[in-house]
């Protein structure tokens, strides 16, 4: 039987790279995204004509724990789930609106949470499975003008090797990817002049692609059952 994978925040970027990648290597997919419900439709039409597997789609806030029940109820296996859905914020914290970093958290943190919560009986019931979340350096790094960002994706660092440690005995491994700066949509609000200054300071003198990102979590989530509870940095030496 061919394997299921549940890919958050997949109509865009790195989790649309994720999606395909998976595809390719013969994965059946649950893709969801929280309002692009056409792009999303479209990708999975894509995926589906071109590597013959099943793809079903979900629309929704996965912050909400209620729209995550809704997800969980059509799913009946799973053996990978990626919690990639997240969102940025870019201003000083003192003109940050509560509902703002409400926002954020929910969105980078909570909806971590309760995919992993719903994922994990299916998980347990086989005794595998692969939990991989995308994080950000800036997790462990903090990024000014970042500050929910960087606090959500401390939360997901740690809520990752915690996990991990929790789930070893149930040969489930949970593990994130810290990406550093990526070319996706969330980083369009850098100028050109503010971007080149950013690679001038990453040794690998450019940003990463969300295809890179798409071929670790493949490596990440195939085979190795002894790597679990880490934080591997992707950033092109920036760190």
């Amino acid at each position: 039987m061919k394997k299921h994978a549940i890919i958050t925040g997949a109509s865009r970027g790195i989790g649309k790279a994720i999606a395909q990648t998976f595809a390719q290597n013969g994965y059946d997919l649950t893709l969801t995204c929280i309002n692009n419900r056409d792009k999303l439709s479209a990708l999975a039409e894509e995926i589906e004509k071109n590597h013959g597997i099943s793809v079903n789609t979900f629309t929704g806030d996965l912050g909400k724990y209620e729209n995550t029940v809704s997800l969980f109820k059509e799913i009946r296996d799973v053996d990978v789930l990626i919690n990639n859905a997240g969102i940025s914020y870019f201003g000083l914290l003192q003109d940050m609106e509560p509902k703002d970093w409400e926002n954020v958290i929910s969105t980078n943190l909570n909806s971590v949470f309760y995919c992993s919560k719903l994922a994990i009986p299916h998980m347990l019931h086989k005794k595998s499975g692969k939990i991989l979340n995308i994080s950000s350096i800036w997790g462990n790094l903090g990024a000014s003008m970042e500050v929910a960002y960087s606090a959500s994706k401390g939360g997901v660092n740690a809520f990752t090797r915690a996990l991990a440690k929790e789930l070893a005995p149930s040969n489930i491994q949970v593990n994130a990817i810290a990406c550093g700066m990526m070319d996706t949509d969330m980083n369009s609000i850098f100028t050109p002049e503010e971007t080149a200054d950013i690679i001038s300071e990453i040794p690998a003198n450019r940003i990463g692609r969300p295809e890179e990102a798409a071929h670790l979590a493949l490596q990440i989530c195939t085979g190795n059952t002894y790597l679990t509870g880490q934080i591997i940095t992707l950033d092109g030496g920036f760190t």
